[in-house]
């Protein structure tokens, strides 16, 4: 491979754009220049390089090359797509018609005796063969991206999207049967910059339900996150951090209920409370799960 190649102008390791949190599909008309909603897949995130000389590199979280793992995937790259093109996409496996991240994690040898299928779905184009795209905004990407994928088929295709809001509210409703975890939400004006960012929102499916609060952590007065027993017995830190509001709240209700200072494994050091308080708490769906605090129940 010619490592000079003026064709490939982006080369791995490169750090990923990540969405922040959001709890609401945002209004189209509440950036500048509007909002791209695309469906979020439960998959491996993989920047996908294909250089010179016939190698494709399938960058995961962690920079490592996924090419082995997926090497069906990377040939179909290799055939499909010219050498300096680099996508930002998932890598999905489907069952029974939905996805299926447990079946990512079986060995290739597996998934290819069960018939589990792999695809490449790409959401964002870096680089084009001779140039790097990352200044440019979403809009334009996108535009890139689908001249880049015109005359390919699965296994690679472009992710799902629309710029209509209520559309993006009927998928978040309807498709999560199939295992679509939620919408991700991107400024059209966006360039691609390396980091969280508010330009990219994700809003996963979330239920809300009763838990146990067990004990505080940080200043009694004003407790940055809670320990709490979930419906199933689990016992979880809540995330992210408690609002101002919040942890005023909590702090007042605590009051003349607290125990001893323990030393959690998971967790560090914790206040407990000598009676459990009725909590209601929005847990987030699918695997990346957790525990997001609502409010002390009333008849806790």
């Amino acid at each position: 491979m010619d490592e000079s190649s003026p064709r490939v102008a982006l080369r791995p390791p490169v750090d990923v754009m990540r969405p922040r949190p959001a709890d609401e599909i945002p209004e189209h008309g509440s950036t500048p220049g509007g909002f791209q909603y695309s469906l979020k897949l439960d998959g491996f995130r993989a920047l996908a390089f294909i250089l010179d000389g016939g190698r494709v590199f399938l960058q995961s979280r962690s920079q490592r090359d996924l090419s082995r793992e997926f090497s069906g995937i990377a040939a179909y790259l290799r055939d499909h797509l010219p050498p300096g093109v680099v996508l930002d996409g998932e890598l999905c496996a489907y069952r029974e018609g939905r996805l299926s991240f447990t079946d990512l994690l079986r060995s290739p040898s597996d998934r290819e005796r069960s018939g589990v299928p792999v695809s490449y779905i790409a959401f964002d184009i870096l680089a084009v063969p001779g140039r790097d795209v990352r200044a440019l905004p979403l809009r334009d990407r996108w535009e890139l991206l689908g001249a880049v994928l015109r005359d390919v088929d699965p296994p690679l295709q472009r992710v799902l999207a629309t710029l209509d809001e209520e559309t993006a509210r009927a998928w978040f409703r309807d498709m999560r049967a199939v295992g679509v975890e939620g919408i991700v939400a991107k400024a059209l004006n966006s360039p691609y910059r390396a980091g969280g960012t508010w330009s990219w929102r994700k809003i996963r499916h979330s239920d809300t339900r009763d838990g146990a609060l067990l004990g505080v952590f940080g200043p009694v007065e004003r407790p940055r996150a809670l320990l709490v027993r979930l419906p199933d017995d689990r016992t979880v830190k809540t995330s992210p951090r408690l609002t101002p509001v919040q942890s005023r709240q909590v702090g007042e209700l605590v009051r003349g209920r607290l125990g001893e200072l323990t030393d959690h494994p998971d967790h560090g050091p914790v206040r407990m409370l000598t009676e459990p308080l009725l909590v209601e708490l929005r847990q987030g769906a699918g695997r990346h799960e957790t525990a997001r605090f609502v409010r002390v129940r009333p008849d806790g």
